[in-house]
């Protein structure tokens, strides 16, 4: 065995000095530091892959939603939209919005034979142009048969019952045996219920036999057309149809479009006839591009007939389907002649009295259609008063819709 250097030269007898060994740590404090980080780093790492978080981290809001009650000061603003919503990551649904009875805005509507602009205040709409069910539906009206009333989700909506049908029942009265002899005039005065002193003028200051054909708007269109009746007016309904203008030339909220489908159509219509009762038959406001397109049309006129109504086409459109969907129905049916105050001055509105009063001599109908100026109602006023003296009937639309039928 052989000893080292150290060992030979270390004096005998005395023990071999030792050598001092250091201490060594296994880490240092950065080799320490290191290590801590990589755990915490593959710690996040883990947690971020297999956590199934489905905020992604994204900032969240949690908000507190409360129904509106009847103690609140102001209701919140519903608004006049889109027909679908886009999509997203995440929704935050509201609670469905009411209509408050009373709460009006005003809109501005275009007239689309003359460029009129009229502004229009409507009432209790916004709930049913969001889809949602008015909270409180109008009243039914005096003097309405409860029997010819069928619940809708926005209120009572017309219906047959024991073989009676609204147009019948509401049709005013008139000597239908004296109008089948002799040339008969109807004159449809329409736009009301918009606008009070407009049409309280026209309610008071115009025969009985006159039509009046209300809009669906209005702060409460139902009391103004309960008032038409108890004047012995009959009443029809106009019904918002889309332009081919549209959207610039807007009929208003819950305009029937061609753009919707048949189901979504027949659910504005409803909420429409839901506004009013005691009308006998529908007519369109505006609506060129509807009232020609077949498919959105027929299922109207369908549904019209079906609730015992009868369906007036204003002419404005020489493409409308309506005289041949209504023929298919075998629905009573009328379309205006000649539209009395399109240059709304007093010598053209005679101009077009006179002409509508030749029209009916040669095909013993016609029918005239106006709006409620107050130039309009001067005239028609004047020339009404003497037109028996001349041979010709003044009678109701109705009337000459059951005439034009049978002959």
């Amino acid at each position: 065995m052989t000893e080292t250097a150290d060992d030979l030269s270390a004096p005998l007898g005395q023990d071999k000095p030792r050598r001092k060994r250091r201490l060594r740590l296994p880490f240092t404090a950065m080799q320490l530091l290191a290590v801590l980080l990589g755990l915490f780093l593959v710690t996040f790492a883990g947690f971020a892959i297999f956590n199934k978080d489905p905020l992604g981290g994204e900032p969240i809001i949690r908000i507190a939603i409360r129904a509106p009650n009847a103690t609140d000061e102001k209701p919140a603003a519903s608004g006049h939209g889109s027909e679908s919503k886009p999509e997203g990551r995440h929704e935050t649904k509201e609670a469905p919005k009411q209509a408050v009875p009373g709460e009006q805005k005003t809109i501005t509507m275009i007239d689309g034979s003359t460029g009129a602009r009229h502004d229009v205040v409507i009432g209790s709409g916004d709930a049913a142009d969001k889809g949602e069910a008015a909270s409180a539906p109008p009243p039914v009206m005096a003097g309405i048969n409860p029997k010819l009333l069928e619940k809708s989700r926005y209120g009572m909506i017309p219906a047959v019952a024991d073989g009676l049908k609204p147009f019948n029942v509401y049709a005013a009265d008139a000597d239908r045996a004296k109008a089948a002899k002799m040339p008969v005039v109807a004159i449809v005065i329409g736009g009301l219920g918009v606008g009070a002193a407009k049409t309280l003028d026209a309610i008071m200051k115009l025969p009985p036999a006159v039509t009046l054909a209300f809009t669906p708007y209005g702060a409460d269109p139902g009391k103004l057309a309960e008032r038409a009746r108890a004047q012995r007016h009959e009443i029809f309904l106009q019904i918002p149809m889309e332009p081919y203008d549209f959207p610039d030339n807007d009929p208003g909220p819950q305009t029937l479009l061609t753009s919707l489908s048949p189901d979504q159509n027949m659910d504005r219509l409803h909420w429409h006839l839901s506004r009013m009762q005691g009308y006998a038959g529908l007519t369109n406001f505006m609506g060129a591009r509807f009232i020609a397109t077949e498919p959105a049309m027929q299922p109207i006129i369908r549904e019209a007939a079906k609730r015992g109504l009868g369906f007036f086409d204003d002419g404005s459109s020489p493409r409308s389907i309506a005289p041949q969907a209504a023929a298919n129905q075998a629905m009573p049916f009328g379309k205006g002649d000649i539209a009395i105050d399109v240059v709304p001055t007093p010598t053209e509105i005679d101009r077009a009295l006179n002409k509508l009063e030749s029209t009916a001599r040669e095909r013993g109908i016609a029918v005239g259609t106006a709006s409620a100026l107050p130039v309009s109602i001067e005239r028609i006023s004047a020339w009404t008063r003497t037109l028996g003296d001349r041979g010709i009937l003044l009678v109701p639309l109705t009337t000459a819709m059951l005439k034009s039928k049978s002959s």
